[in-house]
C-alpha cells in the first residue's frame, strides 16, 4: 500500500509539472507563444521528465536492491548457530522469515529466533518504504524545481526532449535484445549441462522417450531414455494436420474476404473472424477433449477403426481452427497490397474475376502468403495446452493421426512442473528440448523472412 502511493504521489506531481512548466513558458514570453523556441507543451514535458525520471530511476533502484540489502541485515542479526547454517538450509529459514512477514504462515508455527527475525525484518523493511519515499519525493521535488528554473524565451525544450525520449527508446530495445540474449544462453548452457549426461546423437536420433527415474534398477528406463524422435515425430503430425485444416481454409477466406465480398460484408465478418485469435487456447482444449475429440471416435467406431480417446487428429483439427485468423488476416493482408493496377490490366485483357485472382494476384501475393504460412507453423509448433488435453503424453513413434502422441512443448511443461531438481537429466532434458524448439522456430521465421524479401515483386 505504500508503494501504491508512492507511486500515486510521483504520477501527480509529473503531471503538476507538466502544468507548471507550461504556465512557466507562457509567463516568461509574457503570453506571446510566438517569441518561444519551442510550443509551451514542450516546456511542460521537459519539467515533467525532470520531475519523474530521477524519482523513477531510484525507485526502480531500490526495488532491486531493497531485499538483498534487507536479508543480508536481518541474516546478520540471527543467531550464530542459525546464521552459519548451509547454504540451502538458510534459505529455507528466510523462506520462513518472508512467509511470516507476509502472514502466509501462523507466528505458532515457528521458534522464537525467527519470530524476532520477522520482527526485525518488518522494522528494516518499514524503515527502507520510509526512506525510499523521502528520497523519490526530494528527487521529484528537485527535479522540477531546476527544471522549472531553467525555463526561458531562448531554450530548446523541443530538443531536450526529443534527446531524452531518443534516450528512453535505445535503453528499451536494449532491455528488449538483451532479455531475448539471456534466454537464449541459459537454455543453451543448460542444454550444454544436459549433453554432457546424455550423447547428443542419442538425444537426437534415439527412438524412446522415457526420462523417468526408475524406482527399481531393473525397470525399463532406470537410467533416463532421452531418444526424442517420439516428441518431433508427435510435434510434426499434429502441426501437419493444423495447416491441411488452416491453410486452404484460412487462404479460401482471405480470398472471399479480399476479392468477393462487400465492403458491409468485409465489416462484418472479418472482425467476427478475428475474435478466434482471442479465445483462449484451454478453451480451445476443452473443445478438442470434450466435443472433438469423441465426435471422432465415434465417427472411427462407426467405420470400423480403431481411435484413441486422446488422438493427434483430435488435437490437429482443433488447432487448425485456432490458427485459421492468423492465416487468413496475413493473407488478407497481402493480397489487398496487390496494386489495383493489375487487376485493372488483367480486366482489359479480357480475364474474368477468377481467371485474375488465379493467375495475377495470387502469384503477385504468393511470397506474403507463404511467409504468413510459416509463420502460422511457428505458431502451431509452440502450441501447448490443446495437445496436452486432446493428444496426450504418450510419446508414441507413430504416423497414424488416430492414436495418441505428445509434443515437444508438452513434454517440455510435463518435465518442468512441481518440485524439481535442476542437477538431473530429466529436468535438463526440458532445455535441451526448448533449444530445439528454439531453433525450429527461428529456422521457420528467418525462411519465411527470406521468402518475403527475395521474391517480393516491386510494384509501381
Amino acid at each position: 500500500m505504500e508503494i501504491l502511493t508512492l507511486v500515486l504521489i510521483l504520477a501527480f506531481l509529473t503531471v503538476a509539472s507538466f502544468y507548471l512548466g507550461r504556465r512557466r513558458a507562457l509567463a516568461v514570453s509574457g503570453g506571446d507563444i510566438r517569441t518561444l523556441n519551442s510550443l509551451p507543451s514542450y516546456y511542460g514535458y521537459y519539467a515533467a521528465l525532470w520531475c519523474g525520471i530521477p524519482a523513477i530511476f531510484i525507485f526502480v533502484f531500490w526495488q532491486f536492491f531493497e531485499s538483498t540489502l534487507i536479508t543480508y541485515m536481518v541474516v546478520s542479526s540471527l543467531p550464530e548457530a542459525v546464521a552459519s547454517l548451509p547454504e540451502q538450509q538458510l534459505n529455507l529459514v528466510l523462506n520462513e522469515i518472508r512467509n511470516l512477514v507476509n502472514e502466509n504462515i501462523t507466528a505458532g508455527q515457528s521458534s522464537p529466533e525467527i519470530l524476532a527475525a520477522a520482527d526485525h525484518y518488518r522494522e528494516v523493511q518499514q524503515i527502507s518504504h520510509s526512506a525510499l519515499f523521502v528520497v523519490a519525493m526530494a528527487l521529484s521535488m528537485g527535479g522540477a524545481t531546476y527544471a522549472w528554473s531553467k525555463i526561458h524565451v531562448q531554450q530548446r525544450a523541443r530538443n531536450k526532449v526529443e534527446r531524452i525520449i531518443l534516450a528512453f527508446l535505445i535503453v528499451c530495445s536494449t532491455i528488449a535484445i538483451f532479455t531475448t540474449l539471456g534466454i537464449v544462453l541459459s537454455v543453451l548452457f543448460e542444454a550444454i549441462r544436459f549433453f554432457q549426461s546424455v550423447p547428443i546423437t542419442d538425444f537426437l536420433f534415439g527412438l524412446e522417450w522415457s526420462p523417468q527415474t526408475a524406482i527399481r534398477s531393473d525397470q525399463v528406463g532406470s537410467s533416463g531414455a532421452f531418444g526424442a524422435i517420439p516428441l518431433f515425430t508427435g510435434t510434426m503430425l499434429v502441426s501437419v494436420i493444423a495447416m491441411f485444416v488452416a491453410v486452404p481454409v484460412g487462404l479460401m477466406t482471405a480470398i472471399y474476404l479480399s476479392e468477393y465480398a462487400s465492403p458491409r460484408v468485409r465489416s462484418l465478418s472479418k472482425p467476427l473472424l478475428e475474435i478466434l485469435a482471442g479465445v483462449p487456447t484451454v478453451v480451445y482444449g476443452f473443445f478438442a477433449a470434450l466435443t472433438v475429440a469423441p465426435l471422432i471416435r465415434g465417427w472411427g467406431e462407426t467405420l470400423g477403426l480403431s481411435v484413441s480417446s486422446e488422438s493427434a487428429l483430435a488435437a490437429g483439427v482443433v488447432m487448425g481452427i485456432m490458427i485459421i485468423p492468423f492465416v487468413s488476416s496475413l493473407s488478407d493482408d497481402v493480397i489487398n497490397a496487390v496494386p489495383q493496377s493489375l487487376r485493372d490490366g488483367a480486366y482489359a485483357l479480357g480475364a474474368m474475376q477468377s481467371e485474375t485472382i488465379k493467375k495475377v494476384i495470387i502469384p503477385a501475393a504468393l511470397p506474403g502468403i507463404v511467409g504468413g504460412i510459416l509463420l502460422a507453423v511457428s505458431r502451431a509448433i509452440g502450441e501447448t495446452m490443446i495437445v496436452v488435453m486432446a493428444a496426450g503424453l504418450a510419446a508414441n513413434l507413430t504416423a497414424n493421426p488416430l492414436e495418441s502422441v505428445t509434443t515437444v512443448t508438452v513434454q517440455i511443461v510435463t518435465l518442468l512442473v512441481g518440485d524439481q531438481e535442476f542437477d538431473s537429466p530429466k529436468t535438463l532434458a526440458a532445455f535441451a528440448l526448448g533449444l530445439v524448439l528454439f531453433t525450429v522456430t527461428l529456422t521457420l521465421n528467418v525462411i519465411a523472412l527470406y521468402v518475403v524479401r527475395k521474391y517480393r515483386e516491386q510494384y509501381e
